[in-house]
């Protein structure tokens, strides 16, 4: 599955290196060239016991204060100004665990070091921009961890698998400390992208679907990685979100502009093996509709509460009403009509998946929000 599956976005900076011709002619190639590290594995050592009792393995926890990116609050383009608070919609208390995707593109390790300053530049803005939508919660954890580099994705070398699994260790380490760290009856959101969701979903597997904090979880936001519905669902423990105030369910999508050209992650996708041992071939894409908080189906632009449009640094940004619609299609790909100007991080064949969260950031926020208030109230 993970094979190619994020190979967009180290071809984007191809793109710059590489003439069109070349690019077309040998682009995985190109892509392995430029982001498979070369040299063997070297596994790295478990993170010492209670690592994560440190502030500074966290990019956002409780105490941080005003520099945690996750508290962040864009006010909208227009005279509407800021969003309502926590206090203003009743959102009783809830946990959030948040992974962000990957941040790390270098060839010198398959892990990237905790405290590489571009991969914690980066991933402090992925922080910024994709855990901001849950920031009602009364506490917003995102851990440092070491990811798995960019091309971990690209190549099935038995090197790439041990810097996941690698990965997720940290991950699990992060969990653990952040489950003992809030109230036993705090409701939990996980929420993640990318890399990030990958190694969410394992945790539902294995550490959370037979486990007393499965009755807490109020929803699991794995945008960004492409789940079966017949493969993989029925193995996570959880069922899709098929109403906008279901709890304990999933939630996921990937988006793309029209004309979307997939060819490329439908490849890769059909021919991965899916949770449940077998392949996941044509089988349906999990598709929540961020805009209707249901199980596919399509919603005009002016249900969009508001899109998160960055700066060209994407450090910063203002919420525009009405930007995109969304339409699920019969594959499970989030349609959003025509390419809206975001930036220039979009992907080829049209693939917003940097945009994923900061599409619906507003409607997100609103859909979390609904989902605490209805977990309390079935309490």
């Amino acid at each position: 599955m993970a094979k190619k599956f994020l190979y967009f976005i180290a071809i984007c900076i191809v793109l710059f290196l590489v003439g069109r011709i070349g690019y077309e002619m040998f682009q995985d190639e190109l892509a392995e060239l430029a982001f498979v590290p070369s040299s063997e594995f070297t596994p790295t050592e478990p993170m010492e016991a209670n690592a994560y009792q440190d502030p500074g393995m966290w990019y956002s926890r409780p105490g941080i204060g005003v520099n945690d990116p996750a508290r962040w609050q864009p006010a909208y383009a227009n005279d509407r100004g800021m969003l309502p608070t926590p206090a203003d919609t009743g959102t009783p208390d809830f946990a959030v665990f948040f992974v962000h995707p990957t941040s790390y593109l270098s060839r010198e390790n398959w892990n990237a070091p905790i405290g590489e300053a571009e991969a914690e530049r980066i991933a402090r803005l992925y922080v910024r921009g994709m855990a901001s939508p849950f920031n009602a919660a009364s506490e917003i954890w995102a851990p440092r961890y070491r990811q798995a580099t960019m091309g971990s994705f690209l190549t099935d070398a038995p090197e790439a698998a041990q810097a996941i699994d690698a990965a997720y260790a940290d991950v699990v380490e992060a969990y653990g400390y952040f489950l003992s760290s809030i109230d036993d009856d705090t409701p939990i959101v996980l929420a993640g992208h990318s890399q990030g969701s990958l190694h969410l979903l394992r945790l539902l597997r294995e550490e959370i679907k037979d486990a007393p904090a499965a009755d807490r979880l109020v929803g699991a936001y794995v945008i960004g990685w492409p789940i079966s519905v017949e493969h993989d669902v029925p193995s996570l423990g959880f069922a899709a979100c098929a109403t906008p105030a279901q709890t304990g369910c999933i939630l996921s999508w990937s988006s793309f502009a029209e004309p979307a050209d997939p060819s490329r992650v439908i490849e890769t996708y059909s021919n991965s093996i899916g949770f449940d041992g077998e392949k996941r071939g044509t089988s349906q894409i999990l598709c929540t509709n961020p805009l209707t908080g249901t199980y596919g189906g399509a919603a005009d632009a002016d249900a969009n509460l508001g899109t998160l449009v960055p700066d060209d640094m994407m450090s910063t940004g203002e919420l525009v009403q009405g930007a995109v619609p969304a339409r699920c299609d019969d594959r499970g790909l989030l349609l959003i009509g025509d390419p809206p100007e975001l930036g220039s991080y979009v992907l080829p064949g049209n693939n917003y998946h940097v945009y994923d969260v900061p599409l619906f950031w507003a409607n997100t926020q609103a859909d979390v929000n609904r989902r605490v208030l209805a977990w309390d109230a079935a309490r």
